[in-house]
């Protein structure tokens, strides 16, 4: 594949500028901050190293709770540390004497401690706290500071970390403020989301494709439902303690990440100091169709001394379940090859236009718990189970406008003509601009309505088990763990009717039964039908006749009844071990890391089908085959004007001749949609992290080895595929401490994203419900990325915080996902033509390369009220803000009929923004977060050349459009156990919307409502 000029030119250029970016930005610091500082960066170098050492734990004072990341030092030697989760740390190497020990942590003083050793360890317990009195007393602060207490965290954490992350810190009672963890990600700088129907699923780092972000529970990686692109609503948020979201890949990091990895890290009771319950519990509103939702979660923890060491066990618990209707319109559009008039090279024509009208319950919830033991000092034991479960029980009624049925009977001609609203006899108007038609507005007569009516109940599961160690053996610490997930995606549709209208006869003989549809799809937030009857004329041709406003009023006869059982299982075992050492390399304080890990994953398919299609069946099951039947009393419970009345279905009639058509058919497996794809990874890693006085620096290189095994059925049988590939992964990490405020960071780095388990299936698959085909690509390469990332971080008291930083990543074999119509007769089987399905497929294109810049600011007023001459309770107002610019191309893959393009990054928007606003004062706190996230590339439409033009057949590349957020959330305490709150999403209602080729060509669009939800909170 050739690259272009721009592109070659580009890449290095933008490298070269970081590179001197990096080298300039310290020299610009340094000067601009002359002055004396007390920090790292002002330190001596390192003194000799002795045998003593410090140990102890860093808690807040009154609370008692362990501050997760504080940073310890003895600036004149040059000794750093930060504590672990349960607040402890060691500095070891100290010489004997007495030595000024500086403990930090955002939003507190420094607290100073003069500590004397010998050759003995010697223990340092500090509890922090927020003011001291003008006689030196410490004053202890109580009061509820949710919003403060996590930003404190967070920075701490992120602040102390080697590498490049974000964090999301539970508060003081341990919650966090979003449902799911999608959710509440999405509010870290540079993070958007993808929604499904109003709900954040999946997530995007830094506006890259969301198959480049991994998920991983506690440091292992887990593999989602769905395969790699890794789905974050099945995980509600109550679950995690912290959520890190880490941007630079470091060695002992697993190479299938590109963009970075979201790790939960889940609670411990060792996170506690003894007994804690924390418990939530809320109910809300629906805006859309006056729907219910409720949520509900615990948490219990608590710790024990034994005589053969002290153990911890912390449970959660959680649940949220909302019920919801949506507003969708789709249309689909088609380059027709019939179409010859004048212009036609720029026309896409609406081959058919419907509505999915949903009635549906959503529901997540989780089951976890850990039991820790300490044995001994130096020494932790763990066990840990999660189980995480996302439902989606579902009743679709949908009504598909069949445009384009008669296509074959499209007039060709070439020359222009006059409009004659009558089409010629035997014609449809479809794609028929001597109509007066165009694309987006017209009159079509005769047509097909096809109504499916569905019963869904999906269910994504993950269920994860942990055992782990961590051991310190003298200068040696040894870490393992042994994981088995199993992941279910049940994609079982108990019950699928479709309804079809009267065949359209010889030359239109029948039509008079058929609908008559005007059409008009000039607003792209608003598809509009109207429907009439259908006259045919003496000379064949069609006129429109009476308005008929409820579908019911249009024969529509029973064609096929099926019921779908269908699960992908994944399994993976992980077993990991690492091994790390600390020694002085060049006189810095270095630790020696090296670790080996195997991964066996195994991801199978199976589907088993009950399908009725013939009269003789249905009458021997005593199968009505009017609507009337399983047709249910009321009105439609959404507000798009449809331009048509209907009855929803009633569900237990619909599954009443389910189990009447088991009398006559049976579950059959479906050979064609069966694979079983198998993964197994052999990695090692080593890794060296140097401590000095003005930072740390992270080198090393991981190796993976991988092989795949794929089966499926085909024409010819059973295939199997094997393939294997040896992938190496360098990176480089420098942290500069400026001083105690600054720090700079330059990466590089190294990834791949791997395809998915289903795309490397050796065949290809259908979905009737959703009139789908998927092809698997076994012969599909990794995407394999190099990226550098140059940041400066400035952390202002008490918790402000303020960074830009940019970053580029250049890739090769870029993979696409391909959508375009099947066009061939291959998969039709038992009467169905599957030919009309849109086909999707992964496919490698050529190089390309994504680069932005990143910013974020967050800071509340009250460190300024008193210069400012503001009154104190101003001091509560506060701002995080966040924004990530991003420019991506890649190219697609190409032939010799129809060459490659430069097309953005698939996944990639050009912008994210975050704008959170919010007061936290006197118990009260209140926030309101705006998220907005550009236009991104779906997927390549396909091409052909079509009356002798190369156009998107499809009507081009397929979009989402730009997503507005737009949540508040208020709390109150009314003492340190007991809180209320109100949480109000999706305030602005806007659409999920997608389109092709050009925004005007809406090809998905969907509402689903405003809601409001208020509960109690109480933790003791």
């Amino acid at each position: 594949m050739i690259i272009g000029l721009s592109h070659r030119a580009r890449g290095p250029a933008v490298l070269r500028a970081l590179l001197i970016g990096s080298a300039m930005i310290p020299l610009a610091i340094g000067i601009a901050r002359a002055e004396p500082v007390d920090g790292p960066a002002a330190a001596a170098a390192p003194a000799p190293r002795g045998n003593a050492s410090i140990t102890g734990t860093i808690s807040q004072a009154g609370s008692g709770d362990y501050l997760d990341g504080a940073s310890v030092s003895i600036p004149a030697l040059g000794l750093a540390t930060a504590a672990d989760r349960a607040g402890r740390f060691t500095l070891a190497g100290i010489p004997a004497g007495t030595h000024d020990v500086v403990v930090r942590y955002v939003g507190f003083p420094d607290a100073r401690r003069s500590v004397t050793v010998t050759d003995a360890a010697v223990v340092l317990d500090v509890a922090m706290t927020i003011e001291t009195s003008a006689d030196g007393d410490e004053i202890v602060v109580s009061g509820s500071r949710p919003i403060a207490e996590s930003e404190a965290a967070a920075l701490q954490i992120q602040r102390t970390s080697p590498s490049l992350v974000s964090v999301i810190a539970s508060d003081s009672i341990g919650r966090l403020p979003d449902q799911n963890v999608a959710q509440a990600v999405s509010r870290l700088p540079g993070v958007g989301v993808q929604r499904d129907q109003g709900q954040a699923r999946y997530i995007t780092l830094r506006g890259s494709p969301i198959n480049w972000t991994t998920l991983s529970f506690d440091g292992i990686n887990v593999v989602s439902p769905e395969g790699r692109d890794a789905r974050f609503d099945s995980i509600p948020s109550a679950i995690a303690s912290q959520i890190i979201v880490r941007k630079a890949v470091t060695p002992d990091m697993t190479g299938e990440t590109i963009a970075g990895n979201v790790d939960i890290i889940t609670r411990s009771a060792f996170d506690y100091p003894g007994l804690k319950v924390q418990a939530k519990g809320g109910l809300g509103h629906v805006e859309l169709g006056k729907k219910t939702e409720y949520e509900g979660s615990l948490v219990v923890s608590d710790r024990f001394d034994t005589g053969i060491g002290e153990f911890g066990i912390v449970s959660s618990a959680s649940l949220y379940r909302r019920g919801m209707v949506t507003d969708n319109f789709e249309t689909d559009f088609e380059a027709v090859d019939r179409d010859l008039r004048p212009g036609y090279e720029t026309r896409n024509w609406a081959r058919e236009t419907e509505n999915k009208l949903y009635r549906l319950t959503r529901k997540n919830y989780s089951l976890s718990s850990r039991l820790d033991w300490r044995p001994a000092p130096g020494h932790k034991l763990f066990a840990e189970t999660i189980y995480s479960a996302f439902e989606d029980d579902e009743q679709r009624n949908n009504y598909i406008f069949d445009l384009d049925d008669q296509q074959s009977r499209t007039p060709n001609g070439t020359a222009a003509c006059a409009v004659n609203a009558r089409p010629a006899s035997g014609t449809t108007g479809y794609a028929d601009v001597c109509t007066g038609n165009t694309p987006l507005l017209g009159t079509v007569y005769g047509i097909d309505l096809n109504s499916n009516f569905t019963v869904r109940k999906y269910k994504q599961s993950v269920f994860t088990n942990t055992l782990g160690g961590d051991h310190e053996l003298g200068d040696w610490k040894v870490a393992w763990r042994g994981n088995y997930t199993r992941s279910i995606d049940d994609r079982s549709q108990p019950a699928q009717l479709n309804y079809d209208s009267p065949s359209f006869g010889t030359n239109g003989a029948n039509a008079a039964n058929r609908l008559t549809v005007g059409y008009d799809l000039t607003d792209p937030q608003l598809a509009k039908v109207q429907l009439y009857r259908t006259i045919r004329n003496a000379d064949g041709s069609f006129s429109r006749g009476d308005r008929v406003t409820a579908i019911e009023d249009f024969p529509r006869t029973l064609s096929r009844l099926r019921s779908l059982k269908a699960q992908d299982v994944t399994e993976a075992y992980t077993a990991k071990l690492d091994i790390s050492r600390e020694a002085s390399v060049f006189g810095a304080s270095t630790i020696l890391a090296a670790g080996v890990r195997y991964d066996d994953r195994t991801k199978t398919s199976n589907e088993y089908l009950l399908d009725l299609s013939t009269p003789a069946q249905f009458a021997a099951a005593g199968i009505a085959t009017n609507y009337s039947a399983i047709a249910k009393p009321g009105g439609f419970q959404g507000e798009i004007p449809l331009g048509y009345t209907f009855q929803y279905f009633d569900r237990d009639k619909v599954l009443g001749l389910v189990d009447q058509a088991k009398a006559v058919g049976s579950y059959v497996r479906s050979d064609a949609n069966f694979y079983d794809v198998g993964e197994k990874v052999y990695s090692a890693y080593a890794m060296a992290t140097a401590t000095t006085h003005w930072g740390s620096i992270i080198g090393g290189a991981r190796v993976e080895h991988i092989r795949n095994d794929a089966q499926a059925f085909s024409s010819v049988g059973l295939i199997d595929v094997k393939a294997s590939q040896t992938l190496v992964y360098p990176s480089l990490h420098l942290n500069w401490d400026v001083d105690d405020r600054m720090k700079a960071r330059l990466s590089f780095n190294t990834g791949a994203a791997r395809p998915d388990y289903d795309q490397l299936r050796p065949n290809l698959s259908y979905n009737d419900a959703n009139a789908t085909i998927s092809g698997g690509n076994p012969d599909a390469k990794p995407e394999k990325a190099k990226g550098v990332d140059l940041y400066v971080e400035y952390y202002t008291m008490p918790r402000g915080f303020l960074s830009i930083g940019a970053y580029y990543k250049d890739v090769t074999d870029v993979l696409f996902d391909s959508t375009q119509t099947f066009g061939r007769t291959t998969l039709n089987t038992g009467g169905v033509d599957r030919s009309g399905y849109l086909y999707s497929t992964i496919v490698n294109g050529g190089s390309g390369y994504i680069m932005g810049i990143e910013g974020a600011i967050q800071q509340q007023l009250e460190p300024f009220t008193a210069d400012l001459g503001l009154p104190e309770w101003m001091g509560g107002f506060g701002v995080q803000l966040n924004a990530t610019i991003n420019k991506s191309r890649a190219e697609t893959p190409g032939t010799a009929a129809l060459p490659s393009r430069k097309v953005p990054l698939p996944g990639a928007s050009d912008a994210n923004y975050n704008l959170i606003a919010y007061y936290e004062k006197y118990g009260f706190s209140a926030r309101v977060s705006y998220q907005n996230r550009s236009a991104w590339l779906d997927a390549i439409g396909g091409t052909d050349t079509i009356g002798g033009v190369v156009r998107g057949a499809d009507g081009g590349d397929f979009y989402w459009a730009k997503d507005n957020e737009l949540d508040a959330s208020v709390r109150y305490a009314i003492n340190n156990n007991v809180e209320i709150y109100g949480d109000f999403a999706n305030l602005l209602n806007g659409p999920g919307r997608r389109y092709a080729g050009s925004s005007a060509y809406t090809i998905e669009h969907e509402t689903f409502g405003r809601r409001y939800t208020g509960g109690v909170r109480v933790t003791f």
